[in-house]
């Protein structure tokens, strides 16, 4: 029998080990960290691969010709990269909406003086009857509750004119973007419901600028639909200014929009099997498509290549994620998340097991962290992580929303959390679904700190689990 001496020796020999074993595989994670920021900032990709899909490339609204160009470009550049197992192509079907031929907007006072106006056509938004321009009187609203407030007869035959604009009290962009968000979704149709020929939307951004944003609006199941445009900040303060002096004043438009029947395209898939734990999945991924204004630079084609770079970079530094992880470039995140739903759907048909999901769809800029949902519990064992994400600037772990294209999956599989790549959004919305959004807008560093980041949370991911 061992002596009450030698077994208290052997327990505050056990108790300094832990420690120093703790400390020990501290200092390995740092390390390997290291090396990935090293690899990023000195050879990173990421930068160059953005520069041909947005300049070879450009805007990739789904359905277009240049959507499917991005689909072979996103799977060539996987299989270029030489990090990932397999790569392929999940199919799912698009919608196909065409802006047609440049958007005309004028402001016409009871002399007949015209004033041009920057405008365009809302996401899904059906043409001007004829494709010829549309002239009626207009009606300024706040919200659609106050649309909803006015008699039949303020509303019918005019255009409702939804001039909300960003609360600029908000400290997050993205919360001014939510809280205007509604107008444009369902301003024209709710417009229509009332009788109105049309509906005039303030674009979603604080900037004062003449650069009309577009985006998605939604018909629903409205019986009548009416044409949906967004006017630039500049051009929507003109049109309230104007017509508070003479409410008789009209306005024209002129859009030749078409939708067309749903198309065939796909998401691109990179996968990398995990050595330990290949049955544990982890997504990263951002969208593909983009609108087609520009060239979809920071929305999404930074994410797009960021979720490339971050798998090569851990196959640069050495590092294998121990867990499978699959890089998704969805399709359709921009009118209808056809490609996130389809592969939630797979992955529900197929049994698998989600562990987590990322998405980085906020930009290419400075990285702060990641916004995560999940449990309380599991949200302390990722805040452990701060002290070794901190020093790269993507120490910040802040409950919240993660991501439209992992939304579905969440619902489907339900992984144990989900991460938004969290950057510095001040200047997101200045560009956002504008004609604004190219190539130049984006910082080298920036972008491949980001992409970094995302590879330093899968490594954490891959080597702890949840």
């Amino acid at each position: 029998m061992r002596s009450f001496s030698s077994l208290l020796l052997a327990g505050l020999l056990a108790a300094s080990a832990a420690p120093a074993a703790a400390q020990a595989t501290a200092k390995t994670d740092s390390l390997n960290l290291r090396h990935i920021y090293d690899e990023a900032l000195l050879r990173g990709q990421s930068y160059d691969n953005l520069r041909y899909l947005c300049q070879k490339i450009g805007g990739r609204l789904a359905g277009s010709p240049q959507a499917a160009m991005a689909v072979e470009w996103g799977k060539l550049t996987m299989e270029k990269a030489n990090c990932f197992d397999k790569v392929y192509l999940q199919e799912c079907m698009v919608p196909h909406w065409v802006r047609g031929a440049k958007e005309k907007g004028q402001i016409i006072g009871n002399k007949g003086k015209s004033i041009s106006v920057a405008v365009c056509a809302l996401g899904g938004s059906v043409a001007t009857p004829g494709n010829k321009p549309l002239r009626a009187g207009v009606v300024e609203v706040k919200s659609l509750e106050e649309l909803k407030a006015l008699p039949d007869a303020a509303v019918k035959g005019k255009f409702i004119f939804f001039n909300r604009p960003f609360n600029d009290a908000f400290i997050e962009p993205g919360q001014a973007y939510g809280a205007a968000g509604d107008q444009r979704r369902s301003g024209p149709a709710e417009a229509g419901r009332r009788g109105a020929v049309g509906a005039l939307v303030r674009s979603l951004t604080a900037a004062h600028d003449d650069y009309p944003h577009t985006g998605a609006t939604n018909y629903g199941d409205t019986p009548t639909k009416v044409p949906g445009a967004a006017l630039s900040t500049i051009a929507a303060d003109q049109l309230s200014q104007l017509l508070s002096a003479d409410p008789k004043l009209q306005f024209e438009l002129e859009m030749s929009c078409l939708q067309l029947p749903d198309e065939k395209s796909y998401s691109v898939i990179g996968e990398v099997r995990g050595t330990k734990y290949p049955d544990q999945i982890i997504t990263v991924g951002g969208h593909l498509d983009s609108w087609d204004l520009a060239q979809g630079a920071h929305d999404d084609g930074t994410g797009v290549v960021q979720s490339i770079e971050a798998l090569r970079l851990l196959k640069a530094a050495g590092l294998k994620p121990e867990r499978t992880v699959r890089a998704v470039l969805f399709m359709n995140e921009e009118n209808g998340t056809r490609g996130g739903t389809k592969y939630a759907e797979q992955a529900q048909q197929n049994h698998e097991n989600h562990l987590a999901a990322i998405e980085s769809d906020g930009g290419g800029f400075t990285p702060r962290g990641f916004n995560v949902e999940t449990t309380p519990a599991v949200f302390q064992k990722v805040a452990a992580w701060k002290p070794l994400l901190a020093p790269y600037l993507a120490g910040q772990l802040t409950p919240g929303h993660a991501g439209t294209d992992i939304e579905p999956l969440a619902a489907a599989v339900h992984p144990v959390a989900l991460f938004g790549y969290d950057c510095d959004s001040q200047r997101y919305f200045d560009i956002h679904h504008t004609a604004a959004d190219t190539f130049d807008k984006v910082n080298r560093r920036e972008l491949e700190l980001g992409g970094a980041a995302m590879a330093s949370l899968i490594y954490l991911l891959g080597k702890y689990g949840l």
